[in-house]
C-alpha cells in the first residue's frame, strides 16, 4: 500500500471510531431502566454516524487517502446492495441502510490517512468498547434485575442503553483478546490489563454467550501461535493456559457443562438454539435468478419475523451470491496479508480479529452490513497496513566556496 508521509495521529480521530461505535450498538434489545423509544435510539445513532463522517472529512479535507483491498472489496459490497434496494421489495429502509452503509464506508475511507500499520486503532477499539462495558456494569449496578431479566433467562443484558447478551459478550471477548495481545507485546502494563480483563470476562461469563467465548479462545490461539517462535512471553502464556485448560476440563467439567447448555436439552442445542430452523427455511424460499444473484435489498437480518443469526445466510438474503463471493473475498484477502507478514505484535492482533469474525459468523449476522464486525475487520485492516513512508529530507545546501574580495566583480549600480 502506497500513502502520505507518516505522522502523528490526532486525537479527535479517536473520537470518530467511538462515534463508529456508537452507531453500530443498534436499537433493539433487552428494557432498560429507562425507556428509550427506538426513534430516538436510531436518530442517536444515526446522527453519530453523520458526525463521525463530518469530523472525518474535517480532519482529512485533502482527501488522502491509502489503498486498501478491504475498503475496495467493502465499496464494491454497495453494488449489489443498491441494485437489490431499489426494487422496494424491502420497503425505503432499504435505501435507509444502504445510504448508511455508503456514509459508514466513507468514513473509514477517511481515517486511512492514518492506517500506518501500528496499534493506535487497536487501543481506540479497546477503550469505546471498554466504555460500553462499564455503561453495562453501571446498569446492573443500578438495577441487577433489569440487567439480568427472566426473559433472557437470566443473561446479562444493557440495562442503560438496550444490549443484547450476545453484542456483551462480543465486546467483552475482543477486549479480553486484544488487552492480552497488548500485555504479551510489552504495549501495557499488568495493571492496565487487569483493569481491563478481569470485570470483561466476568460480564464475558454472565452473558453466558458460547460464539464469543469460543471465538475468544480460537482467536486467541491462533495470534499466540503466531507469535510462539518469536516471543518467550507469549510461549509462557500458551503453556499456562494449556495447563489451566486442562485442570478446568478435569476439575470443573460439570460446571463448564452446565454454563455451556444454559439449561437447554441436547436437541434444543444440537439445533443451535432454533436456528437451524430459521436457515433451512430462508433457503427453502424460491428467490428468481436476481434475486439469488444481488438478493432481496438491505433489512434487518431477519427472515420470517425471526432473525437469520449467520452472515453467510443474512449476506446471501439481503445482497445475494454477489454479496457472498465479495464478503469471502476480503476476508481471504485479510488473512492471506496476515500469514504473509512477518511475526509481530500488529500481525497477532490482526490474526485475532480476523480468526474471531469468521467463527462468529456462523452464529451471528453483520458481515454485510454497517457492524461492529467490520469495525472489528477495519482494526485489523490498519495493523496490516504498509508503513508510510516518511518524507525525504530536504537536501542540504552546497557549500558556498569563498571568493577573494579582489575577485569580486564590482556591483552595477
Amino acid at each position: 500500500m502506497s500513502g502520505a508521509p507518516a505522522q502523528r495521529t490526532p486525537k479527535a480521530v479517536g473520537t470518530v471510531w467511538g462515534l463508529l461505535v456508537l452507531n453500530t450498538l443498534g436499537s433493539a434489545g433487552a428494557e432498560t431502566i429507562v425507556p428509550l423509544p427506538r426513534s430516538l435510539i436510531q436518530i442517536v445513532t444515526m446522527g453519530a454516524l453523520v458526525a463521525a463522517f463530518a469530523l472525518a472529512l474535517a480532519l482529512n479535507l485533502r482527501l488522502r487517502v491509502r489503498s486498501s483491498a478491504f475498503l475496495f472489496l467493502l465499496s464494491l459490497l454497495l453494488v449489489p446492495s443498491l441494485i437489490s434496494s431499489v426494487s422496494l421489495e424491502s420497503g425505503f429502509g432499504a435505501l435507509f441502510r444502504c445510504a448508511r452503509l455508503g456514509l459508514f464506508v466513507g468514513t473509514l475511507w477517511l481515517l486511512t490517512r492514518w492506517w500506518d500499520g501500528g496499534t493506535a486503532f487497536v487501543r481506540h477499539h479497546v477503550r469505546m468498547y471498554f466504555f460500553v462495558l462499564v455503561s453495562v456494569v453501571a446498569g446492573a449496578l443500578i438495577s441487577p434485575g433489569a440487567a439480568l431479566p427472566d426473559l433472557y433467562g437470566g443473561r446479562l443484558v444493557g440495562a442503560l442503553w438496550p444490549l443484547t447478551p450476545p453484542q456483551i459478550g462480543q465486546y467483552a471477548a475482543v477486549v479480553v483478546g486484544l488487552a492480552v495481545l497488548l500485555l504479551l507485546g510489552r504495549r501495557t502494563d499488568r495493571v492496565s490489563a487487569a483493569v481491563v480483563v478481569v470485570p470483561s470476562l466476568v460480564l464475558l461469563v454472565l452473558t453466558h454467550t458460547r460464539t464469543a467465548t469460543i471465538g475468544l479462545l480460537v482467536g486467541l490461539a491462533l495470534a499466540i501461535g503466531s507469535l510462539v517462535l518469536t516471543s518467550a512471553a507469549a510461549r509462557r502464556f500458551f503453556a499456562w493456559a494449556v495447563l489451566c485448560a486442562a485442570v478446568a476440563a478435569v476439575g470443573f467439567a460439570a460446571a463448564l457443562r452446565a454454563w455451556f447448555l444454559r439449561g437447554q436439552d441436547e436437541e434444543y442445542f444440537s439445533s443451535l438454539t432454533g436456528r437451524a430452523k430459521v436457515w433451512d427455511a430462508l433457503l427453502a424460499e424460491p428467490r428468481s435468478t436476481g434475486e439469488q444473484i444481488f438478493g432481496m435489498g438491505l433489512g434487518d437480518k431477519s427472515f420470517g419475523g425471526l432473525p437469520i443469526d449467520n452472515s453467510w445466510l443474512a449476506v446471501y438474503h439481503e445482497q445475494g451470491l454477489t454479496g457472498i463471493c465479495l464478503v469471502a473475498a476480503f476476508l481471504v484477502v485479510l488473512g492471506g496479508v496476515a500469514l504473509l507478514r512477518p511475526p509481530s505484535l500488529e500481525r497477532a492482533c490482526a490474526i485475532f480479529l480476523i480468526g474471531y469474525c469468521a467463527l462468529a459468523s456462523y452464529t451471528e449476522a453483520g458481515l454485510g452490513d454497517a457492524s461492529p464486525y467490520l469495525l472489528h475487520l477495519a482494526v485489523a485492516a490498519s495493523l496490516l497496513a504498509a508503513p508510510a513512508r516518511p518524507a525525504p529530507p530536504p537536501a542540504p545546501e552546497p557549500p558556498r566556496r569563498h571568493v577573494p574580495r579582489w575577485a569580486r566583480k564590482p556591483e552595477v549600480i
